[in-house]
């Protein structure tokens, strides 16, 4: 039985859906293996060979191939390692793994290790933020500087704006869909409404079982040896991980890091060319050159 999907018709849809937005990408990939202890692993590779490596983690219910149309111009400036997140995404190990102890740190490490990287740019988006965490805690070494987008692992939301905004239209859609229903899952959600980001994520609601479990919260010892570079932004209208009270508490576990606001934003930002090239810009802004620690 798989442990992501409800069965093997819904994993079939997923596979499609994978190569759907495969498809948008302006420029070409690669896709690799790697073999790690807790599982094998998919990558998918973009941009020019000899620059900079950014290791791009996506958010669940995704896959390598829905945050890479997100990253805009990064396409073009750095080369991109989009790792498909063991226990989120079809194009990995069929397998979930434990969120109280090391195991997503160490799943990370072993992945840069097969890929030949021995330091890293590294972007986590939200359940990928949450995984980029664990790695700086396991290894801190191998982080030169660390992007994190309304990641999970930080700061709780009201459980009972999530329940009632978020969780309730689910398991409504979910019992008896309508077109309707699922806009007031994605409303909640999406700041930019995207016709195939709706379709898809209508699909997924069905097809993925549900992963009900919280990541922990990250300490401030977790991350006490991490040495490098930080940024992070969060969403001011983001249910699941408000981002005024995310900042604030990125502030204690990163003194240090640059912290940004997002207007108008909800947990998942515009889909729109312009914010794109935004974020494309200020994160190129911040990594500049640099790709070890001094």
């Amino acid at each position: 039985m798989s442990a992501i999907f409800v069965n093997d018709t819904a994993k079939a849809k997923a596979l499609a859906w994978f190569e759907t937005f495969r498809a948008t990408l302006p420029v070409p990939t690669l896709g690799r293996y790697v073999d790690t202890p807790q599982g094998r692993t998919h990558v998918l590779v973009a941009g020019p060979e000899d620059a900079p490596p950014l290791v791009c983690l996506h958010g669940a219910l995704a896959s390598s191939a829905h945050v890479l149309p997100e990253l805009g111009s990064l396409l073009e400036h750095y080369r991109v390692y989009a790792i498909d997140v063991i226990g989120q995404s079809v194009m990995s190990e069929d397998v979930r793994l434990a969120l109280d102890d090391d195991s997503y740190g160490t799943w990370l490490q072993a992945v840069c290790a097969g890929l030949g990287l021995t330091q890293v740019n590294l972007l986590g988006v939200s359940w990928g933020g949450f995984v980029a965490l664990r790695a700086a805690r396991v290894a801190p070494e191998l982080i030169a500087a660390l992007v994190l987008l309304v990641p999970a692992g930080v700061v709780a939301g009201s459980a009972w704006q999530g329940f009632s905004k978020v969780a309730w239209p689910m398991l409504r859609y979910r019992f008896s869909p309508s077109e309707g229903r699922l806009q007031r899952v994605c409303d909640a959600l999406f700041t930019t409404p995207d016709a195939r980001w709706t379709q898809y994520f209508g699909e997924a609601l069905f097809s993925y079982r549900f992963d009900m479990r919280v990541p922990p919260l990250v300490r401030p010892e977790d991350v006490a040896n991490y040495r490098g570079k930080t940024l992070i932004f969060g969403a001011d209208q983001d249910l699941s991980f408000p981002g005024a009270a995310l900042l604030a508490r990125a502030k204690v576990l990163f003194p240090q890091a640059e912290l940004e606001l997002l207007n108008a934003c909800k947990h998942c930002p515009p889909f729109t060319d312009g914010f794109r090239e935004q974020l494309a810009g200020r994160v190129r802004s911040f990594l500049g050159a640099r790709t070890t620690l001094d």
